[in-house]
């Protein structure tokens, strides 16, 4: 029998709109299933699937949403960093609360706003109002991935984490994986706007599932405030780097606006960082980063996830412009990659409970690495080409699912929430670096304006050789976890 937790406000009756912040109580006949704790995990499964679908789908819209609103391509990939500076913002803040008011909660919720901001981004009448609605998605999308890992490390024993994880990873890179073909048939069957609208069926059935299967919260943390000052620092700072790494290009990298920008950017790392230090309780708790495998996870976490959406933003690109290929056929190439990482996360967190997480870390990135790198001898070669985009996902397949076990397992149990939405925030921050160096490195090789298929063939290059010396990075970050790769404990 799988314990329930305790609701925050247990013993007391609820009544009218009240019983809406109160956590149910599972099913007897589900609390009682040997299968409850797996119930849980298919459940997160659903919200991970989710957030992916829609990342993946975004990134292969970018050249219908530039052609369907004659915008560049700095403004246009605004559509998917309005969305990741919602989660980067508020990750931790969920986090934090949900260690203190109950994870269920505001998982089951996320649900019903992701469904909202969906709907109103796909009856979005221009490019502007496109961008405001999804910060309502990724609010939602928000309250969803802070709570995720959490959630899991909170069920499941902590010798079966790894392979937890590497179901959930197997089912965000599912949503990776589905994202570029099923968005290639939208966009050419109805347009762009299907996109957003496919998330709401998806999401009423998560929101049933999380109320009836996830269990109440337990090791609920102690109330205490949010440092809101902190976060009123490092989202201005995370906003004005991205801002000069969009439009540095357009505007030139002297000009008085991108300098700024930049310098901007450094002074408010540099006060968030000296705030953090002083905060009680700070935003994000800098104690963390002492312990060598959460800091190097963290970091390697973030790189991949700059490597894996880097290569989805640019990849379309180089196929429509530079090999003429239609939307639809241009996704099921990119499905390659993300099919790859899907089939290996689940062996590699299987892998990880009993070999440990360094081998299987610096592996996958070196071989993402060597894979990006491939993938420019190979492109006149189409067969050869989904081979290597298939690698570079079996390599960061075998990186991220040992590596966020690796990060949960360092720290302990009444902080998963705050590690969790480190975890989420710093990937999440990763996705939107990805984003941002990928159209940047390869608008330095096609130019800004509309592509040529020689122009957008160079910018590919460009851009596969920073992600393959980014991959390459992390292989080495990775090595720097203590010890040969102990199990994790």
């Amino acid at each position: 029998m799988t314990p329930e937790g305790v609701a925050p406000e247990a013993g007391v009756p609820a009544r009218g709109l009240r019983r809406l912040l109160i956590e149910p109580r599972r099913p007897e006949s589900i609390r009682n299933s040997h299968r409850a704790p797996w119930l849980v995990v298919a459940t997160v499964c659903v919200g991970a699937f989710m957030g992916q679908l829609d990342a993946s789908i975004v990134t292969l819209a970018f050249p219908t949403l530039r052609h369907s609103f004659h915008a560049s391509l700095a403004s246009v990939q605004w559509v998917g960093q309005a969305y990741l500076l919602m989660l980067i913002g508020l990750l931790s803040a969920i986090g934090s609360y949900a260690d203190m008011i109950g994870r269920k909660l505001l998982y089951t919720y996320g649900f019903l706003i992701f469904i909202a901001g969906s709907a109103l981004c796909g009856l979005a009448p221009n490019l502007p109002v496109l961008v405001a609605f999804r910060l309502i998605q990724g609010a939602g999308a928000a309250m969803l991935a802070a709570n995720s890992v959490a959630i899991i490390v909170g069920t499941i024993p902590r010798g079966q984490l790894g392979r937890a994880l590497g179901i959930q990873g197997a089912a965000q890179a599912l949503g990776l994986a589905l994202g570029p073909a099923l968005g290639g048939l939208l966009i050419d069957l109805g347009g762009w706007r299907l996109i957003f609208l496919v998330n709401v069926p998806f999401g009423l059935v998560g929101t049933v599932l999380a109320w009836l299967l996830i269990p109440r919260s337990r090791d609920l943390a102690e109330r205490r405030t949010f440092d809101w000052a902190g976060l009123a620092v490092f989202l201005p700072a995370v906003s004005a780097l991205l801002l000069a790494v969009s439009y540095g290009d357009r505007y030139g990298w002297s000009s008085l606006l991108i300098v700024g920008l930049f310098i901007g950017a450094a002074a408010l790392l540099g006060l968030f960082v000296t705030r953090e230090r002083r905060a009680t309780p700070p935003m994000l708790d800098l104690g963390l980063f002492s312990r060598a495998s959460f800091s190097a996870g963290i970091v390697g976490g973030l790189l991949s996830y700059l490597v894996l959406f880097g290569t989805l933003t640019v990849v379309p690109f180089f196929l429509e412009v530079a090999r003429h290929k239609s939307t639809a056929v241009a996704g099921s190439t990119l499905l390659a990659l993300p099919l790859g990482l899907g089939l290996t996360a689940p062996f590699a967190g299987w892998l990880a409970d009993r070999l440990g997480a360094r081998l299987l870390t610096v592996g996958g990135m070196s071989v993402a690495a060597a894979a990006l790198a491939c993938s420019l001898l190979a492109k006149e070669d189409f067969v050869l080409y989904l081979v290597t985009l298939a690698a570079a996902g079996i390599g960061l397949g075998a990186f991220m699912s040992p590596n966020n076990a690796a990060v949960m397992s360092a720290i302990p149990r009444h902080q998963a929430g705050m590690a969790s939405g480190t975890l989420n925030m710093t990937r999440s921050l990763g996705t939107s670096l990805g984003l941002a160096f990928g159209a940047l490195f390869y608008t330095l090789g096609a130019g800004v304006h509309s592509a040529s298929p020689n122009q957008a063939a160079r910018g590919y290059t460009d851009a596969m050789l920073f992600l393959a010396g980014v991959a390459a990075v992390a292989a080495v970050i990775a090595g720097l976890r203590q010890g040969s790769g102990n199990r994790h404990r």
